[in-house]
């Protein structure tokens, strides 16, 4: 009896689950036309480049070196980051940056454009300690790999809209 209670409270909580739109993060249901990808960016090896690439695979996108003519090509025009200094203590040294993760993508299919070149910008805060330089560094790496992650989110949950 209690077994046959529990696979029934499974049956409705996965019922449930996938009622409400759950589905693993990091993967998305993309149109058909993205089905096949090539990547083009000018920095094959940024932060974001890979994390796009990751998300891509995940989501069950095969990736290409070369689309063809008709093959869908989602091309990276922009990918930069940019640190600008928040607040400075009384000797004029930066205590707080903000360092902002900025892409511009674009989505061809075929000749066509699926998706004209949109700008993506994230930002995040982090404090800096003069005397504690080299994980601070430490710290602001880990920072911009996670803003790209996040960035290359938005951008498939964009993608999966077209």
């Amino acid at each position: 009896m209690a077994s046959l209670r529990f696979g029934v409270l499974s049956l409705l909580a996965a019922a449930l689950l996938t009622a409400c739109g759950f589905q693993l993060q990091g993967r998305h249901n993309l149109p058909e036309t993205l089905a096949t990808v090539q990547v083009d960016a000018a920095e094959r090896h940024s932060d974001f480049t890979r994390a796009l690439r990751r998300s891509l695979g995940a989501s069950g996108v095969r990736l290409v070196d070369s689309a063809g003519t008709d093959g869908t090509v989602v091309r990276i025009v922009r990918d930069q980051v940019v640190e600008n200094v928040l607040s400075v203590d009384a000797r004029n040294i930066p205590t707080d940056y903000e360092l902002i993760y900025e892409v511009e993508v674009e989505v061809r299919a075929g000749g066509r454009e699926l998706m004209a070149a949109e700008p993506f910008s994230l930002s995040r805060i982090y404090s800096f300690d003069e005397r504690r330089q080299l994980p601070k560094q430490r710290e602001k790496d880990v920072l911009r790999e996670a803003l790209a992650r996040d960035m290359a989110s938005v951008v498939l949950r964009r993608l999966a809209a077209l």
